[in-house]
Formats: C-alpha cells, sequence, structure tokens
C-alpha cells in the first residue's frame, strides 16, 4: 500500500512532438515542475534533458510528425515507465468526438480539448496557434462538434513570399490600416486568423446559445490575443495540460 502511495505521487513527464517544435513538460499532479522546449529537427537533444529528470509515474506523448520523429524520441525518453502514444478516441475525460472517423483527429487537437475540458466547463472553441491555426468547436456538455484548420501567421506569410511576385518575406506588424507592404502582409494573416476563430465562435453559439469563451494556445497565441473580440483565456500549452488529464485514465 505505501508502495502504490508513493508511486502515485511520482510526476509525470508529457511531451508534445509537433511539426516546429518538440515542448515537454514535468507535472507531479498539482504543478508544473519544468518545462523545456526544442526545435523539432532537434529532438534528439532532449536525451540529455530526459535522463536527469526523476523517476516518473508515467510518460505520455502526443506526436503528430510522424514516424522519424517517433523514432527519434523513443531513443530519447526515460526507459521506464515506458512511454504512451495517445491516440484520438471516440470518447475520453469527459469530451466526446464527433468526427466521422475519430482515429482521425491530430493526437494534439484532442489532448488540447481535453485540457480545455478540463480547464472550462462551459462552451469554448479551442486554438492551437502554430504552425497551422486549428479551432476547435466544444459544447458546453463535452461534446466536440468540429474544427477547422488553416496555415498560421508564418505560413501564410511564406506562402505570399514564394508564390506572387513583388511581395518577397519582410518585417511587419499589425495595423487596422497598414500603409506599408511588410504590414498589409502580416496584418493580412492575423485578421484572416482571428476571423476564422470568431465565425466558429459565432457559429458555435448560434447553435447553442451560450457565449463561448475562446481557450488559446500555441507560439503565436501572442500575436492573435490583442486583435480577438472574444472572451478568452491563454493558456501557455494547452496539449501539455490535456495529457496530463489523460495520464490518470487508462
Amino acid at each position: 500500500m505505501a508502495s502504490s502511495r508513493r508511486h502515485a505521487m511520482l510526476p509525470v513527464l508529457a511531451v508534445d512532438a509537433g511539426n516546429t517544435r518538440v515542448k515537454w513538460g514535468l507535472h507531479d499532479g498539482a504543478r508544473w515542475l519544468k518545462s523545456g522546449q526544442t526545435a523539432t529537427s532537434r529532438a534528439g537533444s532532449l536525451k540529455r534533458a530526459f535522463a536527469a529528470l526523476p523517476p516518473l509515474r508515467a510518460v505520455i506523448v502526443s506526436n503528430v510528425a510522424g514516424a522519424a520523429l517517433r523514432a527519434v524520441l523513443s531513443r530519447s525518453l526515460p526507459a521506464a515507465p515506458s512511454a504512451r502514444w495517445i491516440r484520438s478516441a471516440a470518447a475520453q475525460c469527459g469530451v466526446r468526438n464527433s468526427y466521422a472517423k475519430p482515429a482521425q483527429l491530430g493526437c494534439d487537437r484532442w489532448s488540447a480539448l481535453v485540457g480545455a475540458r478540463h480547464l472550462h466547463r462551459g462552451a469554448a472553441v479551442v486554438v492551437n496557434a502554430g504552425t497551422a491555426l486549428t479551432v476547435d468547436a466544444l459544447t458546453a456538455d463535452g461534446v466536440f462538434v468540429g474544427g477547422i484548420i488553416v496555415p498560421g501567421a508564418e505560413l501564410m506569410r511564406t506562402a505570399l513570399a514564394r508564390d506572387t511576385a513583388g511581395l518577397r518575406r519582410q518585417a511587419g506588424e499589425f495595423s487596422f490600416f497598414p500603409d506599408n507592404t511588410g504590414d498589409a502582409i502580416m496584418s493580412g494573416a492575423i485578421n484572416a486568423l482571428c476571423g476564422a476563430i470568431e465565425r466558429i465562435a459565432h457559429n458555435l453559439e448560434a447553435g447553442g446559445g451560450q457565449t463561448p469563451l475562446c481557450i488559446l494556445s500555441g507560439g503565436a497565441a501572442g500575436l492573435i490575443a490583442p486583435q480577438l473580440n472574444l472572451e478568452l483565456k491563454v493558456v501557455d500549452n494547452l496539449v501539455l495540460e490535456g495529457l496530463c488529464v489523460m495520464s490518470r485514465t487508462t
């Protein structure tokens, strides 16, 4: 019995492996003890950081960057306990998945939805602003009704520079009425992302009658948050939050 209690008190290592970055955190059930990140191209460098961690209760991973990254992470993660690589489910941790084929939903999106449900029990628009922007609608009773994926701000800017004449990649800032090309491109990207988020929020409210909370996470959250006309909660890493919730279930 005492051994079981000691095991339950050990921390969890959660890993969010994306196309641009690998983010990780060590959670003791109440708070984050440590966290870190590295470029996906340098994921092998995490072996040293993980080797320095204390004994763990669980290791849980969301990986959307393919088999090659999974192989690299498998060599870098602690040998024990065995890593749990999550997949999206039809229902888990109070969230029901309305995807026609639930397993096809990106596991990072599923984990973010679980994290959002854990943090907020009302209707929510769950947004991850990374390489791509995902916007997922979650009803007040925990049903994920669907969502969208659009290119993130950097992808939009890169596509314009690559595929149009005269719109080379250049610095820019947000402005309501840009007076130069760099600001026009950046402002266009941010307005497009905010518009996508606000349309999903509007449609979710129209369908359910409850004003949703926008729960926003990801590396580009700082670009988007000041321009959103929604009730907003910014979470440092919603995927990791969801992974911690999942680690407490089988």
